[in-house]
């Protein structure tokens, strides 16, 4: 590990035990915390370059601790029981255990970890987002550069908001990337938002024009695509020809390819042929 900060944390934490920290590490060593009396902990989806296969990021996810599997989504399970202010409590909380159980497994990789922000977040904080999770990774030196905040896609009416909200999170130093609708809408906050990455549905691919154009113009931006949800080989065979039509690379997440596990990859898998 290369993170010496991290390192003497994790072993402050080794000591604690749940009932005492929300925050504390299990057996083997992950961490975990607590959610409406759910014991929650953090599983990552690569983000793979689709010429080649390599892994340039990871998606930080959170799961309900299960021995039988890899658990449940926690958003799933409680967003609908949770407050704006649980809400805000449970993202921030979420981002915190997927940047300990990250960084203290990365080693020397260069991979960047993209974080959800929940869309309740937008309006529910008041100012100054990113403040509180920024002094956190600064106080256990963790490469803030590496990390990814990922916005919701916003309506047309709340595009002053994802705007503001995308240039506070650029004011404390963190990329950011958007979920988007579409190519078109992806292409109206292009410009607006200047965001380091989007992320889009990787099934759907019927606006042709839309997405050559996005793909064209992000790529003079040196801005990603991320192309999500590629779940049959048909989803990704759909996605090779675009890229190669548009003559532009894009990343790719997906079931298909990888399925959200707690440890990050340790060796290059076989990439589809």
């Amino acid at each position: 590990m290369s993170f010496p900060i991290l390192q003497k944390y994790l072993a402050r934490l080794s000591d604690a035990t749940g009932a005492a920290s929300s925050i504390w590490l299990d057996h083997e060593g992950k961490a975990q915390g607590r959610f409406f009396n759910c014991t929650m902990t953090s599983a990552f989806q690569p983000l793979r370059r689709l010429d080649s296969g390599e892994v340039l990021a990871y998606e930080g996810l959170a799961r309900s601790v299960s021995a039988q599997d890899q658990g449940l989504s926690l958003w799933k399970l409680l967003d609908h029981a949770a407050s704006d202010d649980e809400s805000i409590e449970l993202d921030r909380l979420c981002r915190v255990l997927h940047a300990i159980n990250f960084f203290r497994q990365t080693g020397d990789s260069p991979a960047d970890l993209y974080l959800n922000v929940h869309d309740r977040l937008l309006s529910a904080v008041s100012s100054n987002h990113g403040h509180a999770f920024r002094r956190i990774l600064d106080a256990l030196e963790l490469p803030l550069e590496r990390v990814v905040l990922q916005l919701p896609a916003a309506t047309p009416q709340q595009s002053w908001l994802l705007h503001y909200v995308a240039d506070n999170y650029r004011r404390n130093g963190f990329r950011f990337a958007v979920n988007a609708n579409s190519p078109r809408d992806a292409l109206g906050v292009l410009d607006r938002s200047r965001p380091d990455g989007f992320k889009l549905d990787g099934r759907e691919l019927q606006d042709k024009a839309g997405w050559t154009e996005l793909l064209q113009r992000c790529a003079a931006a040196r801005v990603e695509v991320v192309c999500k949800r590629v779940e049959t080989p048909q989803h990704l065979t759909a996605l090779r020809e675009l890229s190669a039509a548009a003559g532009v690379s894009l990343l790719v997440q997906g079931y298909l390819l990888d399925e959200p596990r707690a440890a990050l990859m340790q060796a290059p898998a076989r990439w589809a042929a």
